[in-house]
């Protein structure tokens, strides 16, 4: 039986990967080179530290550990300006019913994201008490698809692997869930998110339901 709804934040319950792009390149930028869209692809559900590796590697420079803290820090400084100014119509759409629907049939709900900002982006959206638990990338040291994260995540929620179900939008963290042995619904693309148990596409017409009486068709030992 299905207890908990362990949810990634960017991307399943709100865009911010547009605010990270932004900050991303205006770093890149500043040190002289582009970061397009494509660029920013690889950086999906990457830790802040790896991503400014990648960053640095597309732009062939090389940092000292002083440079490099200082580069994150002026990244997420632009990012934290960039998301400060967010507000609920950035919910990606119906998300929160979503959530909402979850606690009303008495799932216990978490988020388990990688973002230091995760807190302030909760209380932009207005949606911070909605979850019993929250994950952030301040209580973790490992990056997705290390399981830490989920496993922390339900450990605390006081509730086994087993019993969790996982909603991710990135690769790594759909390979994290599974390390991690959970259920792992993708939100997005099947062809990308080809491990998890299943994919939707949004979560629009989806109630919690749905989702444990089809992760229950798939797997008869639910």
């Amino acid at each position: 039986m299905i207890q908990g709804f362990i949810f990634d934040l960017d991307g399943v319950l709100v865009d911010t990967a547009k605010y990270h792009y932004l900050a991303w390149r205006r770093l890149a930028q500043s040190l002289g080179f582009d970061f397009t869209q494509e660029d920013n692809e690889r950086l999906k559900g990457v830790s802040r530290m790896q991503s400014l590796d990648i960053l640095l590697s597309i732009g062939g420079i090389q940092a000292d550990e002083e440079h490099r803290r200082a580069y994150a820090e002026q990244k997420n400084q632009w990012y934290v300006e960039y998301i400060s100014a967010m507000g609920r119509d950035e919910i990606l759409p119906e998300a929160d019913r979503f959530v909402r629907d979850a606690r009303s049939s008495g799932i216990k709900t978490a988020i388990a994201s990688a973002s230091k900002n995760t807190p302030l982006i909760l209380d932009r959206l207005g949606i911070t008490e909605l979850f019993d638990v929250v994950i952030d990338g301040n209580l973790t040291s490992r990056a997705k698809p290390d399981p830490e994260v989920f496993i922390l995540a339900a450990k605390t929620l006081e509730l086994s692997p087993e019993r969790c179900v996982v909603f991710e939008d990135a690769a790594a963290g759909v390979q994290a869930a599974r390390r991690a042995n959970m259920f792992c619904v993708g939100i997005g693309s099947p062809r990308q998110l080809y491990d998890a148990d299943l994919v939707i596409r949004t979560f629009q017409g989806i109630t919690p339901s749905i989702i444990t009486q089809q992760l229950a068709a798939i797997h008869i030992t639910l």
